[in-house]
């Protein structure tokens, strides 16, 4: 043929361009991964938070320090400890990922003893990566069934596998729905009800009585308030105390640099010049006036102006939405499935699972309408990004084919230096993953304003939208822009050659393919466990930005997984192997090594690092990472029929392998429906059989299932057995792990042969491996504080103290309490703000700060008749740390919080129903009329009366505190991450005209 001479050119360069990619990513892969064990044992705070910030239960145990001791640890956790420490959300994914890898290996080794012969001895005599293709076989050669029958082989392991996993998953979602550790929260039994019609908003009764209709009756209504003026108030409030504390803490830092220069030369101090401002915002305009008596001015106006509301719910105006609590999570459930209204639209939007923290509170008051009409301007925008990215990532693509482009007039002369491999194997890759960093922040933006409730539901909805723009701009558009050009120019004066073109053309593909799948499986994979950013954000963006003590503790948020685009990537990858498996069966190893490495990886990440508490759906994301592995077998087998349509020959083995082609994919959509049909209806809400069966029997929902057992849900798990022993369970762990992937009497015949593997091993056995000494001490970040006496127990875990009081761990220092703490049924971490004490709940249920006997108010505790005392933080890194100063806050905290803490918020369903009705508010209606202001204070008190002036200035509204936070010998601000400002903020003795005003207090 007149191509076989170009392709045998391009042979050399895509030899090149994979040795250039191979070689890069493992050298950078190696760098990182030795970087990570070698700084995992020193920042625990980075790589190891789930150690000491989670509930005790939750924790995985300390790692040794060896280069790669956390490899065993990790691999060692069975299955069972892996959902308790985790949540069946995690669980779920791992064990897609550990199939996907199992799967992928297998495929890798199938593939190589049988497709790669035939491919190699095709007789096109390709030349380069492509002779490994389809396209070498040709297209009347009988080595093509043997495609056919590995591909029909293949898809219906994964099919079973498909099966075997949502079995499994319907057993587990059903034990996590009635399990006491979930219903134990009220949003277990908590409907969200958009949209509701104007002549139910302010009828509460009519309300009761339709939703009393459900199993149990109502508990509660809180019906949603328009609170948008008062969030202005609270919001341009929030944005001057972050500017007045940068101005403070500013100028704090340049009163001691003024004073250490003034000792230096020996000269009288002098004040610094206090910051000026402009008013107006036009630049320019207006005369200079002085900055912090400004804002603090102003701050005071707005406290007065959240002031005025005074608490009366009735000032606010009900939107058209509510929360409905249940007595019974079953009627939530009954709720979620029941047409309510036979008006159009009219309360058509049912979210379960309803968490305070989670909810969107300006998208609950939008008209159906508006909310359709915005969902179809979404899905344009959402399509002219399709087309917008689809020509970005073509031209970045082509430059893979860019010895095509010498064919257009004035390229011919393209340069053929040894550079051009790493080029066009490494330049669009990069390019084509900065492009799609960009894109979920669109996306999610883009669901955000169509009105979605909830930011976890914007994730859900985001795993299907991001997968399908990558299946089409990565994927597809990869594919064919680099092959249509071949196809094109191959063409030209002989539209006979098209057919051949097609199938000579599209497997080279598989070179831009492998070179991407090269890219995520050693430098992304390295660089998702080496944690790059959370290093930054706690190391160093601090010492460049961060510059208050506010923002420098802000900077020490745990690390939280995004699934919200690595689902959708994830199964990109498999889409990828699975559709190149018969074309180019050298991409099924790299795919199998990309699963490997990611499945080792988040197995340590999810144990040992993220924070997994504002993510819990109960596995919702599995069955969408079902449909789009399903999507990747649909577009797999169109490939497989185009490619036998492509080979087509005028004799009956040439019809014959299209017509099995066909029925492959007949056959897949023929399951699909079952599971649709048989599965998806059980998934997402509780069977009421499921819940008649628990409020029957309640031991049942707290026993972990038999997932591979055949007995009916109800009739209770083979753990409920005593008798059962360790082999027993050991069996049950193996049909858990592998059950779905390989048949269980093939597991049962392996057992029997080698019966060593049902005997548990030493991890399993326990939580896991004692690590040494050494592990367990202070990262070397920070030093050791000196217990004290309050403090009885010993390392993590200690024993309560001789007053009662257990020992609150932190991350590298203890806590002393010297008070019984009070249990809070609302255990929640405050929203974000300027002003934590914005999102508080009710003084009156929270513990009183005093010094000695007497109780401090807000503006007593600003200045205490105590003349000289010592500022030592009760939750500082080192108690050595102290300032003779007069305070300008001293109160004590007697009992203490992590500020960030990796537990989740927790409104139980025990929680008292004005606590309830409370938590349920738009924040904004939370908001104390008063703020606080977390500055340091200058080793020598030279702002001391700057304090006292913002505080006169706020007129009793403005506290500041100065505990937990200091300047430091180089004239730094440092601050005591784990300081939680509430300790000093929400103290409440008896009302009084001193105390700051509750909004919206529902007493």
């Amino acid at each position: 043929m007149a191509d076989d001479k170009s392709n045998g050119d391009d042979s050399a360069g895509t030899v090149s361009t994979f040795v250039s990619s191979l070689a890069f990513n493992i050298v950078v892969a190696a760098a990182i991964f030795i970087a990570f064990s070698i700084l995992r044992s020193h920042f625990k705070r980075v790589y190891a938070p789930r150690t000491y910030a989670v509930e005790q239960h939750k924790r995985s145990p300390a790692i040794g320090r060896g280069l790669f001791a956390w490899i065993p640890a990790v691999l060692s956790v069975p299955d069972d400890q892996i959902i308790q420490r985790v949540g069946l959300d995690t669980y779920m994914f791992l064990r897609s990922m550990r199939a996907m890898f199992i799967m992928f290996t297998v495929l890798s080794l199938l593939s190589v003893v049988t497709i790669l012969p035939a491919n190699i001895t095709g007789g096109n005599n390709i030349g380069g990566l492509d002779r490994l293709s389809m396209g070498n076989v040709e297209p009347q050669s009988g080595k093509l069934w043997i495609h056919i029958v590995f591909f029909m082989v293949f898809v219906a392991w994964v099919m079973a596998n498909i099966f075997g996993e949502l079995k499994v998953y319907t057993r587990l979602r059903m034990w996590w729905l009635t399990n006491p550790e979930h219903t134990r929260n009220i949003g277990a039994s908590t409907v969200l009800v958009s949209s509701l019609p104007d002549n139910l908003v302010d009828q509460d009764d009519k309300l009761n009585s339709m939703f009393s209709m459900f199993p149990g009756g109502v508990r509660q209504i809180i019906v949603n308030r328009n609170v948008s003026e008062l969030e202005d108030a609270v919001n341009e409030r929030d944005a001057r105390v972050k500017k007045l504390e940068n101005l403070l803490t500013k100028y704090a830092v340049q009163c001691e640099k003024a004073y250490k220069n003034s000792v230096k030369k020996g000269t009288a101090y002098k004040e610094p010049k206090r910051p000026l401002m402009r008013e107006s915002k036009v630049p320019f305009k207006g005369p200079k006036i002085d900055a912090i008596t400004h804002h603090s001015t102003e701050i005071a106006k707005l406290n007065k102006k959240i002031a005025e509301f005074d608490g009366d719910l009735h000032k606010f105006k009900r939107q058209s939405s509510a929360f409905i609590l249940f007595n019974k999570q079953i009627a939530a459930h009954m709720s979620a499935q029941t047409v309510l209204d036979y008006k159009p639209f009219s309360m058509n939007s049912v979210s379960l699972e309803v968490n305070p923290a989670d909810i969107i509170w300006s998208n609950l008051n939008m008209n159906p309408y508006d909310r359709r009409m915005r969902s179809y301007i979404s899905f344009g925008i959402s399509v002219g990004l399709t087309i917008a990215w689809t020509l970005l990532t073509a031209f970045l693509t082509a430059l893979v084919g860019v010895k095509n482009l010498s064919k257009i007039p004035g390229l011919e002369n393209m340069s053929t230096s040894k550079w051009l491999g790493l080029f066009t194997g490494i330049v669009p890759t990069v390019l084509m993953a900065v492009l799609m960093f960009l894109l979920p922040i669109i996306l999610r933006l883009l669901l955000k304003l169509e009105g979605t409730p909830s930011i976890s539901e914007i994730n859900l909805r985001l795993l299907h939208r991001y997968y399908f723009f990558q299946v089409w701009n990565v994927y597809l558009v990869t594919i064919f822009s680099s092959s249509i050009l071949s196809i094109a120019t191959g063409s030209i004066g002989n539209p006979g050659e098209i057919v051949y073109q097609i199938q000579a053309n599209v497997p080279k593909s598989a070179t831009t393919i492998l070179t991407y799948v090269l890219l995520l499986a050693f430098t992304g994979a390295a660089k998702e466990i080496l944690q790059a950013v959370s290093l930054a954000l706690r190391y160093i963006l601090p010492i460049l930005f961060a510059k208050t003590p506010r923002a420098i503790s802000d900077a020490e948020k745990p690390s939280e997984f995004d699934w919200g685009t690595n689902i959708p990537t994830h199964s990109l990858i498999f889409l990828m192997g699975f559709s190149y498996s018969f074309i180019a069966p050298i991409v099924n190893c790299f795919v199998a090594v990309y699963f490997g490495f990611f499945y080792l990886i988040y197995r340590y990440q999810f144990l040992y690092v993220y924070n997994d508490a504002n993510w819990v759906t109960g596995g919702l994301s599995f069955p969408k990472f079902i449909k789009q592995m399903l999507v990747g077998v649909y577009i797999s087998e169109v490939y497989m029929l185009l490619m036998m349509v492509a080979k087509f020959q005028k004799n009956a083995n040439a019809i014959l392998r299209i017509i099995f082609s066909a029925a492959i994919l007949a056959a897949t959509l023929a399951a699909h429906m079952y599971i649709n049909d048989a599965y998806m209806p059980i998934i997402n809400y509780l069977p009421t059989r499921k819940a008649a069966e628990v409020e029957e029997d309640p031991e049942q929902a707290t026993r972990f299932p038999d997932i591979y057992d055949d007995s009916d849900l109800g009739s209770g798990s083979a753990n409920a057995d005593p008798s059962r022993g360790s082999e027993r369970k050991m069996r049950q762990r193996i049909y858990a792990m592998y059950g779905s992937l390989i048949p269980i009497r093939l597991i049962d015949y392996v057992l029997q042969k080698i019966p060593s593997l049902l005997i548990p091993s030493r991890s399993q056995t326990s939580a896991g491996e004692p690590a040494d000494e050494e592990s367990n001490a202070v990262s070397n970040e920070e030093e050791a504080p000196p217990k004290t006496e309050a403090y009885a127990g010993d390392g993590y875990f200690g024993s309560a103290n001789e007053t009662g009081a257990s020992a609150m761990p932190t991350a590298h220092h203890y806590d002393s309490v010297g008070v019984e703490i009070p249990t809070l049924a609302v255990q929640s971490e405050k929203r974000d703000s300027a002003n934590t004490n914005i999102f508080s709940i009710d003084s009156n249920v929270l513990p009183r700060h005093s010094v000695g006997n007497s109780q401090l108010s807000p503006a007593t505790a600003m200045f205490p008749d105590a003349t000289e005392r010592s500022i030592v933080s009760a939750t500082s890194a080192s108690n050595l740390r102290q300032r003779n100063a007069r305070p300008v806050s001293v109160a004590e905290s007697t009992w203490s919080k992590k500020r960030h803490s990796m537990n989740g918020d927790q409104l139980l369903a025990t929680t008292d129903d004005d606590q309830l009705a409370e938590a349920f508010l738009n924040p904004a209606l939370q908001a104390k009329a008063g703020c606080s202001l977390w500055v340091p204070m200058d080793n020598n008190r030279l702002c001391w009366d700057l304090y006292d002036e913002v505080h006169r200035n706020g007129e009793g509204t403005i506290q500041v505190i100065t505990d937990g936070t200091w300047i430091n010998e180089k004239c730094k601000v440092e601050a005591d991450v784990d300081f939680d400002l509430e300790d000093l903020e929400e103290y409440n003795e008896e009302p009084k005209d001193t105390d700051l005003p509750k909004v919206a207090s529902l007493s």
